[in-house]
C-alpha cells in the first residue's frame, strides 16, 4: 500500500483555541484557570472514531503534567469523511503560562489504529505574554 495514500485515509484534523477565565482563578493562590475549545475533523477517507486521549500540559516552571483517559467530555464521537466534533473543557496551571498538546487514539472503520497529534498551543493569562 502507498504511504501517502495511508496518510489520505487517516487523517484528523484538530484545532484547539484556549482563553484564560479570570473568575475561576486566583493569583495569589497561584491557581490559573483556563478553558480550551477544540475542533476535531476529519479529513480522511475513511471514518474513525476517537477511542482515548493523551495530553501533556506544561506550566512556565516547565513542571509536566500527562492525563490520559477514554475519549473526550464522556464521548468516544465517531467521525465520517468531513464531520467535526467540538468540544471544551478546561485546565488549572500553577503559573499565568504554559502549553498544552498531546494525541487522541483513533481506530478508523476498517480496524486501523492511528494517533492525531494535538498540535502545542499555548495558555496565557492576559497582559503576560507580550
Amino acid at each position: 500500500m502507498n504511504t501517502g495514500q495511508t496518510l489520505q485515509q487517516y487523517q484528523i484534523t484538530i484545532t484547539p483555541q484556549a482563553r484564560y477565565i479570570a473568575e475561576q482563578s486566583d493569583a495569589g493562590a497561584g491557581r490559573y484557570a483556563f478553558a480550551y475549545t477544540i475542533t476535531i475533523t476529519n479529513t480522511g477517507s475513511v471514518a474513525a472514531q476517537l477511542i482515548s486521549r493523551h495530553w501533556i500540559i506544561t506550566d512556565g516552571n516547565n513542571m509536566e503534567q500527562e492525563v490520559r483517559g477514554q475519549g473526550v467530555v464522556g464521548a468516544q464521537p465517531k467521525l465520517k469523511p468531513g464531520e467535526s466534533f467540538e468540544y471544551t473543557s478546561g485546565s488549572v496551571l500553577a503559573t499565568p503560562v504554559g502549553t498544552m498538546r498531546g494525541s487522541y487514539q483513533m481506530v478508523a472503520e476498517d480496524g486501523t489504529r492511528f494517533d492525531a497529534e494535538i498540535p502545542e498551543f499555548a495558555l496565557s493569562a492576559p497582559r503576560v505574554l507580550h
